[in-house]
């Protein structure tokens, strides 16, 4: 393959603030789901290269972990204003390898901006604890970086999902070995620059592009102390069996199956349009999209407007590509076996083609109604732009049909009243709420992470509770006077 002809040039690791080469390593192309297209290349690394990069941060961890957080917040402080100056710039690259629309690659970019501001914020938060414990006896504990640690990323949110782990895991004084997704390599590459743009350390932060080998080698490598995941369930849970086993903190995020509840007395408007956001919002690419509403007791007139508000949401303008060919056919033959199970299409997204890109990846917003909770398609994660509705008589019944999904990582309930409302928020078995909101993503400062099959590790990847995965207590107690009454605590 003759890469110098390809759109963006062959990506190369990251290590030690300058791109290096990997003359061993296989390349993998790198297609852009808006047209079919091979866009890039980027290089299938070996656990060789992966501890080159594990090297370049245990050099610089000592100077980096001992650089007063004061000090380390700054450069995130030039880097927030250096997203926001290349925010086009970074938007279109997401565009490009994931096939978002651009408002939504560029919302992407706006929250990357939110979560480094979090960042900034850290020194105001970890200010340790001091105590005289006893007269003359002073207790102190204090937070300290772990050392070298891994983000492993998606190909969902290929700038947003860094941001969850780069901007506190660094502030915090750890340095990173960072693992894009092999379908979306883009961006990892431009977040590097911009750090060491703003004058990032070289080696604090290293990228390492590959497939499994590099995930497998991450969990595996004796000086990497924690390691954060991002994806599918299964593979989740495979990282944090692999990871732990090693001795090492993991938080690996999982699948979902997020339910809808929408009570008959829900206004029609409004859940109309966030139900219909939040099933195709990111082409349905999200763990927390809304893929199956449940609906309580009479609400034909709800399902109506919502078929309504699909309508408007069409391929190549406000609805992007899925990731891949395998993603479409997987998404549209869900679509299929439901209706030969007896489902009915009201909206059919299937065989949708965009002028002028034939080869794109796209499927329309769907609509299905009358789905039973033994099919496929309202048990298993879809991760494309398709709704399942099911029918129940009572809001228990609903909340048994959301119970029962292995995952846990949001559920949502449309209503007016607020104590169906409350109900809803005590017995979900699910780690983020939303009343009348779609998609309950918590803003920062609160954290982001599910319950069940959605999140292996006791942290949450993002906010403050993040504070504790990236750190570790020191605790200290010192006497000075030896005058002092001695009793037991001296």
């Amino acid at each position: 393959m003759e890469t110098q002809a390809l759109k963006y040039p062959a990506i190369r690791n990251y290590v030690a603030g300058q791109p290096i080469d990997t003359p061993a390593a296989a390349l993998l192309d790198v297609f852009s789901p808006l047209s079919g297209a091979v866009i890039s290349a980027m290089p299938l690394s070996s656990a060789a290269d992966l501890d080159t990069a594990v090297k370049a941060a245990q050099a610089a961890f000592p100077a980096w972990s001992a650089t007063p957080i004061k000090e380390r917040v700054q450069i995130f402080y030039r880097y927030k204003t250096l997203l926001e100056r290349d925010m086009k710039v970074l938007a279109d690259l997401v565009r490009e390898e994931n096939g978002k629309t651009f408002d939504e690659a560029r919302a992407e970019v706006e929250k990357a901006v939110e979560l480094t501001e979090f960042a900034c914020s850290l020194p105001q938060l970890v200010q340790g604890e001091f105590l005289e414990v006893s007269k003359g006896v002073e207790a102190r504990a204090e937070r300290k970086p772990l050392g070298v640690v891994a983000s492993i990323a998606p190909f969902n949110f290929p700038n947003m999902v860094p941001h969850w782990t780069i901007p506190n895991a660094l502030v915090l004084g750890n340095c990173m070995i960072l693992k894009p997704s092999e379908k979306v390599p883009l961006s990892a590459v431009k977040i590097a620059e911009l750090l060491k743009e703003a004058g990032l350390p070289n080696g604090v932060l290293n990228v390492v592009n590959g497939d499994k080998t590099i995930v497998e080698a991450i969990c595996d490598h004796p000086d990497i102390q924690a390691v954060s995941f991002v994806g599918s369930t299964p593979i989740a849970k495979t990282v944090y069996i692999r990871a732990t086993s090693n001795l090492k903190r993991c938080v690996a995020l999982g699948g979902a199956k997020n339910h809808l509840i929408v009570l008959p007395d829900a206004h029609p408007e409004m859940t109309a349009s966030n139900v219909a956001a939040s099933m195709s919002g990111c082409a349905g690419q999200r763990c927390m999209a809304g893929s199956t509403m449940v609906g309580v007791g009479s609400i034909d007139h709800i399902v109506s407007k919502l078929v309504e508000e699909a309508r408007k949401i069409v391929v190549g303008q406000n609805l992007g590509s899925v990731i891949s060919r395998e993603a479409k056919e997987r998404i549209e033959r869900y679509i299929t076996e439901a209706e030969a199970a007896g489902a009915k299409v009201l909206l059919d997204g299937r065989g949708a083609v965009v002028p002028g890109h034939k080869d794109g990846y796209y499927v329309g917003a769907t609509v299905i109604d009358y789905v039973t909770p033994d099919m496929a398609i309202a048990k298993e994660e879809v991760f494309g732009p398709v709704l399942a509705i099911l029918r129940t008589k009572s809001l228990d019944e609903a909340l048994a049909i959301e119970n029962a999904n292995p995952y846990g990582n949001a559920a949502a309930v449309f209503t007016q009243s607020g104590s169906h409302a409350r109900y809803v928020m005590d017995h979900a078995s699910a780690g983020m709420i939303g009343v009348n909101i779609g998609v309950p993503v918590p803003r920062e400062p609160f954290s982001f992470g599910g319950w069940n099959e959605s999140k292996f590790g006791a942290c949450d990847i993002t906010g403050k509770s993040s504070i504790e995965f990236w750190t570790q207590l020191k605790k200290t107690t010192t006497k000075w006077n030896p005058e002092s009454r001695v009793n037991w605590m001296s």
